[in-house]
């Protein structure tokens, strides 16, 4: 990837994570939401965004839709704050990679804990 598409892709991840905390005032957007990644085109006209989203199953699918709903919205406030010459196009997408790292350290907790408990017994 090329060091102009790593710097759009951050300078985005920035700005929609600030749009969503501070300017996005939908009710069926859930209390804790993340940007993790932006992933933009080389041709710079469309952008995935990954999200994590605290909360169950039906919690993550409102907020992944309200926000795909609002991707216009969210895209004229950050041309508005950028000097870009069109703003890519957003696509939001959940991330689970945290929650699923976090039931990986789980898991490998109790089979470290269950061999402990072996070792001990003998």
């Amino acid at each position: 990837m090329s060091w102009r598409i790593d710097r759009v892709n951050s300078t985005l991840r920035q700005e929609i994570s600030s749009v969503i905390s501070t300017v996005l005032k939908d009710p069926r957007l859930a209390s804790i939401v993340s940007v993790l990644d932006v992933d933009t085109a080389k041709d710079l006209r469309s952008a995935k965004v990954y999200i994590s989203i605290y909360g169950d199953t039906d919690t993550k699918r409102s907020t992944i839709k309200a926000l795909n709903n609002a991707s216009g919205f969210i895209s004229k406030n950050i041309s508005n704050k950028l000097n870009f010459k069109s703003t890519p196009a957003l696509k939001f997408r959940i991330d689970n990679s945290i929650s699923d790292g976090s039931l990986l350290t789980q898991k490998i907790s109790q089979i470290v804990t269950g061999n402990d408990d072996e070792k001990n017994r003998i």
